[in-house]
């Protein structure tokens, strides 16, 4: 054998081995639920995960409740991110998650805001005025962010006389739709959607009148083979994605 051909011959081996090195591993794609409330974070985290690891995340967004009712019957949904803690526990309790991955993301903020400008005074005293005729709220039953505006309006003993104007939103993202349209002069929503607004007024509502919105998010036994689902689950608890948590108006424990 010629000692040119040997020579080729060990070039193309050495080429195999080291693309076999280098290599990345196969990208996969993950499907996401994720809570209306954080619909543009998780946008931008998941642009930030495909660049980061180059597998592909599938988003849709619902009110917690909903998404949860989806995960029980069957909704082929590989991550749940809640706007609240009590959906991923139940999930876990039923069996649908992988125990030990829940976490919380986020601690989520209520917003008295109006289209406005002035509307919504620094205190919320709107609210004991009564000057308005529609107050949007997300369903209690089914958005954390719903139920936190009930349980404040009855702190501040006024929910029974604020009934009568209160218009529900079938989740945060239609309640926040109801006040940008005008359907309601003031509406209760989530600071992440007005966060990066300068227009309009609001009131940043005291985390005392309600209970916590600790946000967690869980693996669903549905992705605990995925790479993509277990890679998004980690990228979820890493500087990049909490910082653009925190962005939006968020706290990360």
């Amino acid at each position: 054998m010629k000692p040119v051909g040997v020579l080729a011959r060990l070039s193309g081996l050495i080429a195999v081995v080291c693309a076999l090195h280098i290599a990345p591993a196969a990208a996969a794609t993950v499907q996401i639920a994720v809570a209306s409330n954080f619909m543009e974070p998780a946008k931008e985290i998941a642009a930030a995960f495909t660049a980061k690891t180059g597998h592909q995340a599938n988003l849709s967004f619902a009110p917690s409740g909903q998404i949860f009712v989806q995960l029980t019957h069957g909704a082929p949904l590989e991550v749940f991110l809640s706007a609240d803690k009590e959906r991923p526990q139940q999930a876990e309790k039923d069996g649908f998650s992988v125990f030990g991955t829940r976490f919380t993301y986020a601690v989520g903020r209520l917003v008295l805001y109006s289209t406005r400008p002035g509307f919504v005074d620094a205190n919320g005293k709107i609210l004991a005025r009564g000057d308005f005729e529609h107050l949007a709220i997300a369903d209690p039953a089914i958005a954390p962010y719903g139920l936190a505006a009930v349980q404040s309006l009855r702190k501040l003993g006024l929910y029974d006389r604020l009934k009568p104007k209160i218009v529900q939103g079938s989740s945060i993202a239609q309640t926040f739709q109801f006040v940008q349209t005008g359907a309601a002069e003031i509406g209760f929503v989530a600071l992440s959607q007005v966060i990066n607004r300068p227009e309009g007024s609001r009131w940043i509502v005291p985390a005392t009148l309600h209970s916590p919105i600790d946000q967690q998010a869980v693996l669903l036994k549905t992705g605990a083979n995925n790479p993509a689902a277990k890679a998004f689950m980690a990228f979820l608890k890493s500087a990049p994605a909490r910082a653009i948590i925190r962005r939006y108006g968020y706290e990360t424990p």
